[in-house]
């Protein structure tokens, strides 16, 4: 008889079965539906593609340009700009890599989830081309306005401070009739939202430095709550009346720092009509020295707008454009056209610039996303796309788990059916494994895909083969007149050079295919892989000590209980 290695001890046989419980309420306790959220995640089974519906992109990058050298950070560079643009998508668990190939460097985009697959292409195609432009030949004795225009200009104005002036007179009796005087004849934008609805002017509350010199004095110095300023207050953009509702101390502010509630009334100053597109010419100044851009309110006109910070070296060309320029129009320009064009006021410094426009709130967040994201660093074309419908993922998800529970209750029959009592500890061993499993699934997180679930199914097989090797092992070591605990630990001994070498080689595979294979390729290879590294702990482990556990008891180790049969050997216990 071969040379048997050392039994486990009754301390150690009851440490590890206290262990193997605890591991198996844990993974339980991740595995069920409403489990934990660790570290503010929630911890759930990622599905990928093919089984909760989505697109399916592979783009071929152009590098033709770019010496051989530096053509793979070219495509690494491209790879971060298009996940950060699919990540604007808001999509959960977007995948982005690239795949070398004969034809070049490709891209393969894979987004699940999503519902509208063109607008996902032009997001990640397209490049929001943001430019700087000044009048032509702008000097100011050729800005100035036409003897007509300055006549319109007078005649405009003056007829807008007598209304300014005619309304004040009406609100000043009646305050009260303040908020439906801004619905009817307020001119700023932002007193309509974008269905059309009125807001009375209302400001909503604010604090210093949201508003030009003018209202701002007004507002904050001049007035005392529920008071309404006596004269129209001008400024660029027009006269305004103004009301303070009410104000209150900035929560966490500075001391005596206040934010005021008020309402306004704007009467447009005459607007000088925009240059066309023919008479704008670039600056330097454009896209690529954006820093960053975020969605902000205009406190005026409660519209949304998209705040430019320019790096250093565009903040200083900001600097000098506008103070070359005061007094005229500085246009930025959008993929080719003029979004917004204001007038130069004063010398901006800091570095940043507000794009104000007709915007959306959606609109705004899109283009910010967009310009955040930045330029690609090499063209791409996209090749082929694969749309797989929701329904059909869940009809496949279905499928899947159907086919994995029937395969499963045939095992279980099989194993209790032929092993009997070590066929239901392979069960309870099986159970263990496939909670474990699950777990890690969602712990790391694994993304499912079919043949990811496919890989799952393999290793579950492989995990009751290794039970059938150690169970024919403890058979013979029974018919070669061993006790009950002797056999099973000889069995696992003999057993385990074969479960291990031909999981070693299942392992070398799966890492051949991770590391090699395309994204489906993959998915096989990494569940495999897992589900591989698990079996062996279960069949090793947790077999062996619920074995080494349940057989002590004298009523189960009938011959009869492990489907044996011999004469005159003794099952006593060792």
């Amino acid at each position: 008889m071969a040379q048997q290695k050392k039994a486990l001890s009754r301390n150690r046989i009851r440490l590890t079965l206290v262990g193997i419980l605890i591991l198996a309420v844990a993974a339980v306790f991740v595995v069920i539906p409403d489990g934990p959220d660790l570290f503010g995640e929630e911890v759930k089974v990622h599905l990928g593609l093919d089984l909760q519906g989505g697109a399916h992109l592979v783009y071929q990058t152009d590098v033709s340009s770019i010496p051989s050298a530096d053509q793979e950070s070219a495509v690494d560079g491209t790879r971060d700009v298009i996940e950060r643009r699919v990540n604007a998508l808001g999509v959960s668990e977007p995948l982005v890599q690239t795949n070398k190939t004969d034809a070049g460097y490709r891209l393969i985009v894979e987004l699940p989830g999503v519902t509208d697959v063109n607008d996902a292409i032009r997001q990640i195609g397209e490049t929001p081309v943001l430019e700087f432009k000044t009048i032509k030949n702008s000097a100011p004795e050729e800005s100035e306005l036409t003897p007509v225009q300055l006549e319109e200009q007078a005649s405009f104005n003056a007829a807008q401070l007598d209304r300014a002036d005619a309304t004040l007179e009406k609100v000043l009796k009646s305050p009260n009739t303040f908020e439906d005087n801004a619905n009817l004849l307020s001119e700023d934008p932002g007193n309509t939202d974008p269905e059309g609805n009125k807001n009375g002017g209302d400001l909503g509350w604010a604090r210093r430095g949201m508003f030009v010199d003018e209202f701002e004095a007004a507002l904050f110095d001049e007035l005392a709550d529920s008071e309404i300023k006596s004269t129209p207050v001008e400024t660029q953009f027009g006269w305004h009346l103004i009301q303070r509702i009410e104000s209150r101390p900035v929560e966490n502010g500075e001391e005596g720092e206040i934010e005021v509630h008020g309402r306004h009334i704007l009467f447009a100053k005459w607007q000088a009509p925009q240059a066309s597109n023919a008479e704008w010419e670039n600056t330097e100044l454009s896209g690529k020295h954006l820093s960053t851009s975020t969605v902000q309110f205009d406190p005026t006109s409660g519209q949304p707008t998209v705040t430019l910070q320019f790096n250093d070296e565009g903040a200083e060309l900001f600097e000098q454009i506008t103070d070359a320029n005061i007094g005229r129009q500085v246009a930025i320009f959008l993929d080719g056209f003029v979004i917004s064009a204001p007038t130069v006021q004063q010398k901006i410094t800091g570095g940043q610039a507000v794009i104000s426009g007709s915007f959306t709130i959606v609109e705004a967040r899109e283009l910010a996303s967009r310009l955040n994201a930045g330029a690609l660093p090499v063209p791409i074309t996209l090749l082929s796309q694969q749309t797989v419908g929701p329904s059909l993922g869940q009809l496949s998800l279905e499928k899947s788990l159907v086919a994995a529970l029937v395969g499963l209750i045939l095992v279980i029959i099989f194993m209790v059916g032929f092993y009997r009592f070590p066929g239901v500890i392979a069960v309870l061993a099986l159970a263990i494994y496939g909670a474990v499993v699950v777990a890690i699934f969602k712990l790391v997180p694994v993304t499912l895909t079919l043949s990811g679930i496919a890989g799952f199914i393999l290793s579950l097989g492989m995990a009751v083969d290794a039970n059938v090797l150690i169970f024919e092992r403890i058979k013979e070591e029974l018919y070669r007149g061993q006790s009950m605990k002797s056999a099973i630990e000889d069995g696992f001994h003999r057993a385990w050079t074969a479960i291990r070498d031909g999981n070693i080689s299942t392992l070398i595979t799966a890492f051949i295919l991770l590391t090699f294979g395309t994204s489906l390729i993959k998915g096989f290879a990494l569940t495999l892989g897992i589900g591989v590294l698990v079996s062996m702990f279960s069949a090793i482990t947790v077999s062996r000590i619920l074995l080494l556990v349940f057989s002590s008891a004298k009523p189960l180790q009938a011959d009869w209980l492990w489907g044996i049969k011999r004469k005159n050997v003794s099952t006593e216990n060792s």
